[in-house]
């Protein structure tokens, strides 16, 4: 019995200790008698209804029963399995054996690997996958109370620079005190997000007034105003911020999310350092179908969206050099949506950089295919529209799509406008840098119209 685990009792049928081994008196308390003390009283309140449960099954199932639970030792609080057995004594009385193991370091190793399963490495804040849980007890508690929430989306003005300038280390250091910064004005309920590049999203419960969010987000805006001071360097960036509320502006996360971000990239384009609300007048055109809009958040969930491959053919030996990939969209019942209905629809509610990844991890894997059937090398041409271009992902979704196909650089071609190089040209030509040392090559159209 001494050595059955690292610690053993012999209980009465009501939970109370008749004896401890030797080494289990060492490690709880040596100079604590447990004899007649009841074995709940060696683990923290929030844990005894575990043991109570757990002896009560071992009792009435004859069975042995298992619990994972706290105990308080002399030197600190330890994670135990339980294994709780019942059998009759000699005396014909019903008593319970409780041999208990230490899984304080698997305990631990098991809650690191959670942890980083659900933040983000860098800055130690929430990742996409625990905001995605998050947005979702936010929707549930607020369909049962009736109180709705804001999400808001922001991301770093400037951040870009200081990262090409200074390097990644200094941008990293940047990020971490931006995140505490951030998690420092938020209350307790909120929950706050880094999702990706030097974009963070918070949800705020309650808040759901403009004049509630607005204080928010002057408090984010100015605390990002302050220096950032790295390494010897006095940096200065700011924060454009976008909101949404539920729900007035979406009852999924899909579109919530996607109309924070719109807001924030309207709040960009519009002077930087503000917070815009989402509002549907405003950000779609007097003809916008709202069903249409709400039908398309459903499609990308259905999967109704397709790539179609034209033909791209040498003129003097009409040899099909490579194809251009056209997005459509396919109604069931109602047929073909004209790209020119659904694309700057897209553009507005925040989907064309989810479409866009889409499209351009789809297209290179098909001409991959293409390629096996012919027998020789093709290439493919990908439309790319203003906001995915402004993505700060969109290289790293890129890169994503050449090593998904196995394609080389010079076989993909990316079709965009001389408006997006004219809108932001200093990061237009760093990201076209980059994009050319990919071998990546880049067709402009509209070129002449500014």
């Amino acid at each position: 019995m001494e050595a059955a685990g690292d610690v053993v009792f012999r209980l009465s049928s009501q939970g109370e200790i008749l004896y401890a081994s030797k080494r289990t008196i060492e490690v709880m308390d040596p100079d604590r008698a447990l004899a007649g003390t009841r074995l709940t009283s060696l683990v923290p309140p929030a844990d005894r209804l575990a043991i109570e449960l757990a002896l009560k099954q071992a009792i009435e199932s004859q069975q042995p029963s298992r619990v994972n639970v706290r105990m308080n030792t002399h030197n600190a609080i330890l994670w135990f399995e339980l294994q709780a057995t019942a059998y009759v004594n000699a005396s014909g009385a019903v008593e319970l054996l409780a041999v208990g193991r230490d899984i304080s370091g698997q305990h631990a190793t098991e809650e690191r690997l959670r942890h980083m399963a659900t933040h983000d490495v860098l800055t130690g804040l929430p990742n996409r996958s625990l905001l995605s849980d998050r947005l979702g007890m936010a929707v549930a508690q607020a369909r049962r109370t009736g109180k709705g929430f804001s999400v808001v989306a922001l991301d770093l003005d400037g951040f870009k620079k200081v990262n090409d300038a200074l390097g990644h280390p200094v941008g990293d250091t940047l990020l971490r005190i931006a995140g505490e910064r951030l998690q420092d004005i938020l209350r307790d309920v909120d929950t706050l997000a880094r999702v990706g590049g030097d974009e963070f999203v918070a949800i705020l419960p309650g808040a759901v007034e403009e004049s509630e969010i607005q204080i928010v987000a002057r408090r984010m805006i100015a605390t990002m105003q302050l220096p950032f001071e790295i390494q010897g360097h006095a940096l200065y960036v700011s924060t454009s911020i976008g909101a949404a509320t539920y729900p007035q502006h979406g009852e999924s996360e899909v579109k919530l999310l996607a109309h924070a971000d719109s807001a924030m990239y309207r709040a960009k384009e519009t002077g930087k350092a503000r917070c815009v609300i989402y509002n549907d007048q405003k950000f779609t055109a007097p003809e916008h179908d709202v069903s249409l809009e709400a039908a398309m958040f459903d499609a990308v969930r259905n999967g109704e969206f397709l790539l179609h491959y034209q033909p791209i053919v040498d003129a003097r030996t009409r040899q099909i050099m490579g194809f251009e990939a056209l997005m459509r969209w396919m109604r069931p019942e109602l047929g073909m949506v004209p790209p020119i209905q659904f694309i700057p629809m897209a553009e507005n509610n925040g989907l064309i950089s989810l479409l866009g990844a889409w499209a351009l991890k789809a297209a290179c894997v098909q001409v991959r295919r293409f390629e096996e059937a012919a027998g020789r090398e093709l290439y493919v041409s990908v439309n790319v529209s203003p906001r995915q271009f402004r993505n700060d992902q969109f290289l790293d979704v890129m890169d994503d799509a050449l090593t998904l196909s196995g394609l080389r650089g010079h076989q993909l071609s990316l079709e965009i406008t001389e408006g997006i190089l004219m809108s932001d040209p200093e990061h237009a030509e760093a990201l076209l840098t980059a994009i050319s040392a990919r071998d990546v090559r880049i067709a402009i159209d509209d070129f002449g119209t500014g």
